[in-house]
């Protein structure tokens, strides 16, 4: 739904989240036109190597997880690590030196209050600790 969401600009909540998805869209961001290829793996991923492939995959990351799932938030800082670990080898024909891809914490379905399972002070923490920015989203 997030990134629908960023595509279209609508909230569409009839869809399939299982299904993994990859979008194409173009933004004009900071006056400069940008080309979005968004992989969205709906979090269906069986083993390692398929999260691995797909993170050396991306150039920037949303690590999304539902505030009414506790186990969504418990593998964020696993992913982060996971991340941080792939992408910490120097790139190829560079000098050498390594740079991390954008990565920001998103806690989704802020609305659904009564069904929360994960605080925001949870999310805050988390994002301090990593040192990584977070929103929380509805």
């Amino acid at each position: 739904a997030l990134t629908v969401r960023f595509i279209t600009r609508r909230f569409i909540g009839d869809y399939d989240p299982t299904l993994e998805m990859i979008y194409r869209h173009v933004a004009v961001i900071d006056g400069e036109m940008v080309h979005f290829e968004i992989l969205d793996t709906a979090g269906q991923e069986e083993d390692s190597l398929q999260i691995e492939e797909k993170i050396k995959w991306g150039d920037g990351f949303a690590v999304v997880y539902s505030v009414t799932d506790r186990c969504s938030f418990d593998e964020v800082m696993r992913l982060c690590f996971l991340i941080n670990h792939l992408h910490a080898s120097p790139k190829r024909g560079g000098g050498g030196a390594t740079e991390q891809p954008p990565v920001v914490i998103v806690g989704n379905k802020k609305d659904l209050q009564f069904d929360r399972m994960v605080s925001t002070q949870d999310g805050e923490n988390l994002s301090k600790a990593l040192k990584i920015p977070f929103y929380e989203i509805s």
